[in-house]
């Protein structure tokens, strides 16, 4: 757990290296689970063969240098659907009741420390998202450098049935991701019965880590946390989940919530009987189980996430960056290139403007060290300062300077001392998604030249944005050198 004096050294150590490139100018609780009444599923493997011979989303990172191995689980059992007893209120506090019951088998994909030694204590448990018909460890490609290289394990988890058995015929997204499709061989066990049973498939998933039944996913890993983490509809489910089932299930010690939108997926669903959650709606406040919200741009206007704000209270906190979008340049990146190992010949989707290439990874990497540090028994993660935003008629618009960026909410030093205008909006293209993946322009040659007239000057502003992030636990040390080792190595203001 990092204290108030290690947060010192780094911010210490941060200023040596900006004085020994001689350009330094001045600068500006532990929360354990409950009883569970949640089962421990039977888990099987690692699982091997099939006709690729290696998991669908298997990444492309070379693990074994970083001391890490990948290995695939299945986890079978019966699992229960939910029905609401009373009204689901816009408060998130729910209460619900099983109502029936199916069999399934799915799985884990794991990324573990070989060495104990390696490992931190902590899991991210990621519901996979499915938005493209597939299996997609989002939250993996946008924190995996801090994952890796701070011991933490990570597990994907199948919850879901697009995952699984793929999308409804004629969709044009197409199945040839779905695991059954992709690999009949080695996925041809597998059983899905339907979303209404995510909930509890994915509290399992949690009990098969903490209290295997069989084969255990995490070899001898001693685990201490377990975080449930989610992006875009992952993060939707997951917020049903929270208001839901943890006040039951009691598996998951804390929740990182990537760009959720105003409101949350079904409790229960077709061929089960609906219950529609209503929106806007909050994380229900009663429950002593961290939740950090990570909101982009594009989540607060387009998602509409700004009807569901809330207050932080103990065990919530709301992070909205300035600079963000819902998925970032570096993410997609790294998203893309685990896609292209798996469905050869997928490529980078191409959209009207040059992509966001903002802050926002950096931000979800110090989260996830955050709510690590809350979960066990550290401080909680600082109360940051909103985005912004304002009525344009009857829409919302986040307020910006007159560089194009952001007002308020969580700024790195990319938007402290800018280069260019981040926004988490205003993208457009052939492939649905370029909406998410905002825009990226940068400052012209002269712009440049009045903002930084001098080099030294320039990186010695990085450094001092850098070093007041990391002292407000917003930025991680290590992320916090390599944005000035890059400011240093630019040919800004020279």
């Amino acid at each position: 757990m990092r204290t108030v004096r290690s947060r010192v050294r780094s911010v210490l150590a941060l200023v040596g290296v900006v004085v020994a490139a001689g350009l330094w100018a001045g600068a500006t609780p532990a929360v354990a689970s409950a009883a569970s009444d949640v089962p421990s599923p039977t888990v099987t493997g690692p699982i091997t063969g099939g006709s690729h011979g290696f998991p669908y989303d298997s990444t492309v990172v070379d693990l074994a240098r970083f001391g890490y191995t990948e290995q695939e689980f299945f986890y079978s059992g019966t699992a229960r659907a939910f029905t609401n007893v009373g009204a689901l209120g816009s408060d998130g506090r729910w209460s619900v009741t099983p109502s029936s019951t199916a069999g399934y088998e799915t799985r884990l994909l794991v990324r573990r420390p070989v060495n104990p030694k390696r490992f931190n204590g902590t899991v991210i448990v990621e519901w996979l998202n499915v938005s493209t018909g597939a299996d997609v460890g989002v939250g993996w490609s946008a924190a995996l450098t801090e994952l890796l290289r701070d011991g933490f394990a990570w597990v994907g988890v199948s919850a879901q049935t697009v995952g699984v058995n793929g999308l409804p015929p004629g969709n044009p997204l197409g199945n040839a991701g779905a695991l059954k499709v992709w690999d009949p061989a080695r996925y041809g066990s597998l059983v899905h019965p339907g979303d209404s049973y995510s909930y509890d498939i994915f509290s399992q998933a949690g009990r098969a880590l903490s209290h295997p039944n069989g084969v255990d996913p995490l070899g001898s890993l001693r685990v201490q946390h377990l975080i449930a983490a989610g992006e875009s509809q992952s993060a939707a489910r997951l917020t049903t989940y929270y208001d839901a089932v943890q006040p039951r299930a009691n598996v998951y010690d804390g929740f990182l919530i990537i760009s959720r939108g105003d409101g949350s997926t079904p409790l229960s669903q077709a061929p089960q009987p609906a219950i529609a959650t209503p929106r806007p709606l909050a994380f229900r406040s009663d429950l002593r189980v961290p939740v950090l919200a990570y909101e982009t741009e594009t989540d607060l206007i387009f998602l509409g996430y700004f009807n569901s704000r809330q207050p932080d209270n103990p065990f919530f906190r709301d992070w909205e960056v300035a600079g963000s979008t819902h998925v970032d340049l570096y993410t997609l990146t790294n998203v893309s290139r685990d896609i292209a190992k798996s469905l050869p010949g997928a490529t980078m989707p191409t959209c009207a403007l040059p992509l966001n290439d903002g802050p926002g990874h950096f931000v979800q990497a110090d989260a996830s060290q955050e709510l690590r540090e809350w979960v066990s028994g550290g401080t909680p993660p600082p109360v940051a300062p909103r985005l912004d935003v304002v009525n344009a008629g009857a829409t919302k618009v986040i307020v910006r300077d007159s560089l194009g960026n952001a007002v308020g909410g969580i700024r790195l030093p990319q938007l402290q001392v800018p280069t260019a205008a981040y926004s988490g909006l205003g993208n457009s293209g052939a492939n649905p998604f370029c909406v998410l993946f905002g825009t990226t322009a940068p400052f012209d040659a002269g712009t440049l030249a009045s903002l930084y007239p001098n080099h030294g000057r320039y990186v010695s502003r990085v450094a001092g944005a850098a070093i007041h992030d990391v002292a407000a636990e917003l930025l991680l040390p290590a992320d916090a050198r390599q944005i000035v080792e890059q400011a240093a190595e630019s040919g800004i203001g020279r």
